[in-house]
């Protein structure tokens, strides 16, 4: 008699309490073998999207704004067109710092999607990752999600366009165990948030659906004004990433987001190579 399946693993939206030796990951490869990408990467060369609710130009933690954009929805039609309105409230602003301090030299662009108090409409952030997507941005940073069903079939097929044309979405996880999207499709890479203190650290998470942790916990990020303020969630956690991607492509600007991801698995500091070394 077959004995009845277990229970499913408990879906994990961020670390709590736990910190790399607490989710061990052993690795297949060896020793000699450099992980790919982080050293020596700065961005340089790698364009970034942040869709967001813009942001603040000229900002001393966010530097150089190459392009900004605004999607918004006149008398029924969906418009994206450039714009210097800057940040409607702070969240695009505080990625785009956590980015530029992580990859300096990438180059940052902005497509704003959300209004004030954090206010927005899935059609209008589907149209600005379809545009981030197609104008094939290196790397796009989405700290956000939609808990709309009804947006995530043409979601889906956006990341995979994204994907197979060597675009690199990195995507956050809710902050609570509700269902949203696009970070819990695989072709993107998602993040949630761990709790250590140390400020250039990554996880890989071997309890999928979340991939990958970050700093996310008190993280002094960019504001509105020039000003910075404390914050916390996985927000913060996946510009942390996303510049980790920008790294990786800036020295070894041929990979697919398929090889972005093992090389973030292969440098995450809980992931271990079979004989006892570390990545």
């Amino acid at each position: 008699m077959t004995a009845p399946p277990g229970p499913a693993p408990a879906l994990t939206w961020g670390l709590r309490g736990r910190g790399p030796d607490d989710v061990p990951v052993d690795a297949d490869g060896a020793p000699d073998v450099p992980p790919l990408g982080l050293v020596g990467g700065t961005g340089r060369g790698v364009r970034v999207c942040v869709v967001d609710s813009g942001v603040e130009r000229d900002h001393p933690m966010v530097g150089p704004l190459a392009h900004a954009w605004r999607v918004s929805k006149e008398d029924g039609e969906i418009v994206v067109a450039e714009t210097d309105e800057g940040d409607s409230c702070g969240h695009g602003t505080a990625c785009a710092g956590i980015i530029r301090r992580t990859a300096p030299d990438c180059e940052l662009s902005s497509v704003r999607v959300l209004g004030e108090r954090f206010s927005g409409s899935g059609d209008v952030l589907l149209a600005g990752i379809r545009w981030a997507v197609r104008q094939r941005f290196d790397v796009v940073n989405l700290s956000l999600s939609t808990t709309r069903d009804r947006f995530a079939e043409e979601l889906r097929k956006l990341a995979d366009e994204a994907y197979f044309q060597r675009t690199v979405i990195v995507a956050s996880a809710h902050n609570t165990q509700v269902e949203s999207f696009p970070w819990r499709f695989s072709s993107v890479i998602s993040v949630g948030s761990h709790q250590e203190d140390d400020p250039d650290l990554h996880l890989y998470n071997p309890e999928p659906p979340v991939e990958f942790f970050a700093p996310g916990q008190k993280v002094r990020v960019a504001w509105l004004g020039g000003d910075s303020i404390l914050s916390s969630g996985n927000s913060f956690a996946t510009p942390f990433v996303a510049g980790l991607c920008a790294r990786i492509l800036s020295s070894r600007p041929r990979l697919t987001p398929f090889q972005v991801k093992n090389a973030l698995y292969l440098s995450a500091a809980n992931v271990r190579v079979r004989d006892g070394g570390r990545r």
